[in-house]
């Protein structure tokens, strides 16, 4: 059993008869009365986020997970298939328990976190950010701004993603898989 003190982003925890990712807290310690824990916990067998506060010192069920590296192999549907890297055996991941799956390329590396009791995956860890191809840009006109303007860019994925002006189809872009937003044009 771990307490509240416990609480960190990315922990896997069994709530409300579900096992859950905390994917964002706070800590609050208000002038008047008792100190507690604001969460929010994403489910890890739907994918649904909600809102939850625990007192301070309260006790919750943490989930022993062994992370593992995994490549990503292709989309059935809302099935998503990996294979681990180290055995070659290959899983396949509901849609729900994935951050961003349309960020995701055929081929590309992630962590995931297997609860070590039933030997499910819970979870997909992707990087930081990802680089991609721009496949469809409108073009830009130069001039007619003032502000920093955005318009809407296709990438190899199919996600929709909101960059410069400057923007073109066949640049390749940084994004931040955590937000989904445009960070950087990555020069060859």
């Amino acid at each position: 059993m771990a307490s509240t003190s416990d609480i960190k982003n990315g922990l896997c925890i069994k709530f409300n008869h579900d096992i859950y990712k905390i994917i964002e807290f706070l800590h609050v310690k208000p002038g008047k009365g008792p100190a507690f824990v604001r969460t929010k916990l994403k489910s890890v067998t739907n994918g649904k986020v909600i809102d939850n506060t625990f007192s301070a010192g309260h006790k919750i069920e943490e989930i022993r997970v062994e992370t593992h590296k995994f490549q990503y192999l292709y989309a059935e549907g809302d099935q998503f298939n990996f294979m681990n890297t180290e055995t070659f055996e290959q899983i396949t991941i509901n849609k729900n328990a994935l951050d961003a799956p349309e960020l995701m390329k055929e081929g590309s590396e992630v962590m995931v976190q297997i609860n070590t009791e039933t030997d499910l995956p819970l979870s997909v860890d992707m990087p930081a950010s990802v680089i991609l191809e721009v496949t469809y840009a409108e073009p830009g006109v130069k001039g007619n701004t003032a502000t920093n303007a955005t318009k809407s860019a296709t990438v190899e994925t199919g996600a929709n993603i909101n960059v410069p002006l400057f923007i073109n189809e066949g640049d390749r872009i940084k994004i931040e898989t955590a937000t989904g937003k445009y960070m950087e044009r990555v020069k060859e």
